[in-house]
């Protein structure tokens, strides 16, 4: 995908090198994709467990109440701005001034129609002010509203240990200072915090080249290339991968980082349905056959577009059939790590570990280090001459300003922590905490009858919520009693599908969990939202650390309580 003509300045030592003939060396990998060391190590592979699975679904009722809702409220909608425009109710939204009214309009009023009498009425529900370490236990600001959520202030009263189940921190890196930040501090001491340049001018610094190496060491590649912002790693990059003639095969969920950078490209894009090998094959097999619109001519190149774990459903991509489909019919993978790099696979090295897959397998790897690395920025890895060609054609290289110092110094903490080269602060042991907190969780919300997404692997647990009247009603009830969650609606979702999502962190004692899922039971009563078929309503049994730990002992406790 690169061009090898171009010269570029290098990423250091290769830590997979090629052979004398420039191929790469066969004895890493076998015939189906899975690595030599997956195979002698199986616990890094997952056997057994479908990827894709459908999801339980509500009664039809739900489904008609949900669009009854919004139906209700858009009737409303009209109506208010029926007497807005009679001046019957004062109007807060921004409106054209009078001297402009012969111009084009500026803002398109029937498209923020939504945003003015929909989502203002829950708006409160969002944009929360933390004034603590995103830990565990996090403190958050009230706010109060004057006029109906358009604006809010603050009253100066903070709510002091809130549960935080809504920040990514799912290793527990983010905390107050400790000793292993102290090279954080001589970095700031050396480096200052910004560098005020670029990285194609004089932004480069020793510390970027270092986390770069240290960063195509722990994913296996040849070489990587950092960024500062991870949105902008996805958007501004993916342009420079493909362009006009180019086809862009992407997971209709993917984040909307994704979706911008395929849209500026220039190129072809048709969406696959969620996680559908089935689907995924058809485009390619249509895009082979027909080539391209109208000229009939075959593609310059075909690039499929994946995450590692989505971060509104939960769910982990289907890896090992994408690569064995991208290797089919000649395609380019391009897959984004950000929810997956750092706490998903035995040693945090993301999904591809997890399927014990071989590095050379994806094309282009990205991720970003907001997540498991409690930092900000992201990365784009492979293939050496893949990383050079982007190090002069990247617009983030070009013209945005280079990552602060400070921040890739916590990302090399963070990295040496997961790869245990940072003394004793359990890189291995916060992943295998997370695990078992994943898996606790997710039973336990099973066991109480909620419908939720996702898989046992992946650190964000969404429960679906599917009214908008019940998704405010559940993020207002929990942080009145001192927790905090996410909670999404449209258009983040489908019309039908509000929902509330968990993120769970290695951080997280079994008590804070149970405490947390002691409230969401009770919560679930009160809004009925208990919609699995088979499972009455009622409070779960609540297990300790060892009887969830035995399978067996599980199964016999899982049985409701005698009255």
């Amino acid at each position: 995908m690169a061009n090898p003509n171009d010269s570029a300045v290098t990423n250091g030592g290769l830590h997979n090198p090629k052979t004398q003939h420039g191929k790469r060396q066969s004895s890493d990998c076998v015939k189906n994709g899975i690595s030599k060391e997956a195979q002698q190590n199986r616990k890094t592979h997952v056997k057994d467990k479908p990827v894709f699975e459908s999801y339980p679904e509500p009664p039809l009722y739900v489904f008609v109440f949900t669009y009854m809702g919004y139906g209700i409220g858009m009737l409303f909608g009209y109506l208010r701005d029926f007497m807005r425009n009679w001046g019957i109710e004062k109007c807060n939204a921004a409106v054209e001034r009078e001297e402009q009214k012969d111009f084009v309009p500026l803002y398109q009023d029937f498209e923020n129609f939504y945003t003015r009498n929909l989502y203002m009425r829950i708006r409160d529900s969002w944009s929360h002010t933390v004034c603590s370490v995103p830990q565990p236990y996090f403190s958050v600001m009230e706010k109060v509203t004057d006029d109906y959520n358009w604006t809010f202030r603050y009253t100066g009263r903070v709510f002091e240990n809130v549960i935080n189940m809504a920040s990514y921190n799912y290793l527990g890196i983010a905390a107050k200072y400790d000793e292993s930040m102290e090279k954080i501090k001589d970095t700031l001491e050396k480096y200052g915090v910004g560098v005020a340049s670029t990285r194609n001018e004089m932004g480069t610094l020793d510390i970027h080249m270092e986390l770069e190496d240290l960063m195509a060491k722990f994913l296996n590649v040849e070489a990587a290339m950092v960024f500062g912002m991870g949105f902008a790693t996805n958007s501004t990059n993916i342009p420079i991968f493909v362009g006009k003639g180019c086809l862009i095969l992407s997971d209709e969920f993917n984040h909307s980082s994704v979706i911008l950078g395929a849209r500026l490209s220039g190129a072809v894009i048709r969406p696959f349905k969620h996680n559908n090998v089935q689907d995924l094959e058809k485009l390619l097999r249509e895009a082979i056959i027909s080539g391209q619109p109208r000229t009939g001519r075959a593609w310059k190149k075909i690039l499929i577009l994946v995450e590692g774990i989505y971060s509104m459903e939960g769910s982990i991509v289907n890896l090992p059939q994408i690569v064995a489909l991208k290797k089919k019919y000649k395609a380019y993978l391009y897959i984004d790590e950000a929810h997956s790099i750092g706490c998903t696979g035995s040693t945090g090295r993301g999904v591809r570990e997890l399927f014990g897959l071989a590095p050379e397998d994806i094309d282009i790897h990205m991720g970003t280090f907001t997540k498991s690395f409690s930092a900000s920025g992201g990365y784009i890895a492979g293939k050496k001459e893949i990383v050079d060609y982007l190090r002069i054609q990247s617009h983030s290289g070009t013209y945005a300003t280079s990552m602060s110092p400070v921040i890739a110094a916590q990302i090399i903490r963070s990295l040496k922590i997961i790869m245990g080269d940072e003394g004793n602060f359990g890189g291995m042991q916060r992943i295998q905490q997370l695990r078992e907190n994943i898996k606790y969780f997710r039973r336990r919300l099973i066991e109480m009858g909620f419908i939720i997404y996702g898989d046992d692997f992946s650190p964000v647990v969404p429960v679906l919520l599917y009214m908008p009247a019940k998704v405010s009603a559940f993020a207002r009830t929990l942080l009145k009693k001192n927790i905090a969650v996410v909670v999404v609606g449209f258009p983040a979702t489908a019309l039908p599908g509000g929902r509330a999502r968990f993120s769970l962190s290695s951080a997280h004692t079994r008590e804070m969990l149970d405490t947390v899922l002691e409230v969401i039971d009770k919560l679930g009563d009160l809004l009925n939202l208990k919609y699995f078929p088979f499972k009455k309503s009622g409070c779960a049994v609540l297990y300790n650390k060892e009887s969830f730990d035995n399978e067996a002992n599980f199964e016999e406790t899982r049985r409701e309580p005698e009255a």
